[in-house]
């Protein structure tokens, strides 16, 4: 993996770093306990614990199995609008699991299609990848809708798979395969 962080810019958006000044902004996208269902982890109640994730995800880079979380802006500037990301790399295995989130405020529009496109295409060019998985929840419909247009392809319900707000939750198994990305589909 690079030293320098992957800078990835789309039509309309600049996908970059995630550090210490993105916290308030990024506190309001946590701490919706209403998205944050979906999310697989409890909403976040404080910017120290914001910090935490942000330092975690700084941390990715660095692990034997590592993971690059883009902080996702407007191209023009202003605060980050979420984040997405591929993580635990299996280097030998040519796979890597996508994770994302958006703020209430940029649903609809078609940003997260716009910058998973950039993400995914960098995945397989950059880091060799084979697979991307993609675990969703089953009721997340917004989640389903968006995976299936980009192509993947669901394999099967993996039962309690996570645990978040107190109860465990089963998990919809996604993939998408390098031969079957198609870097046009999405394209905002």
């Amino acid at each position: 993996m690079p030293d320098t962080f992957p800078l990835l810019t789309t039509r309309r958006l600049q996908l970059r770093q995630i550090g210490p000044d993105d916290v308030p902004a990024l506190l309001p996208v946590f701490a919706d306990a209403d998205a944050m269902r979906w999310f697989g982890t409890d909403p976040v109640h404080s910017e120290e614990q914001m910090a935490q994730i942000v330092a975690l995800w700084q941390g990715w880079r660095q692990l034997p199995n590592p993971g690059t979380r883009w902080g996702i802006a407007l191209r023009q500037g202003g605060p980050l609008l979420g984040t997405c990301g591929l993580f635990a790399w299996n280097r030998g295995w040519r796979r890597a699991t996508l994770g994302y989130e958006l703020g209430r405020e940029a649903w609809g529009q078609g940003y997260m299609q716009e910058a998973l496109q950039a993400v995914l295409g960098w995945g397989f060019r950059e880091m060799a990848l084979h697979r991307i998985d993609a675990c969703i929840h089953p009721d997340n419909a917004a989640s389903l809708k968006l995976a299936r247009k980009l192509g993947f392809v669901e394999e099967g319900r993996l039962r309690h798979a996570g645990f978040w707000l107190g109860q465990y939750h089963d998990l919809l198994q996604f993939s998408l395969l390098q031969p079957e990305f198609i870097p046009e589909r999405g394209a905002a």
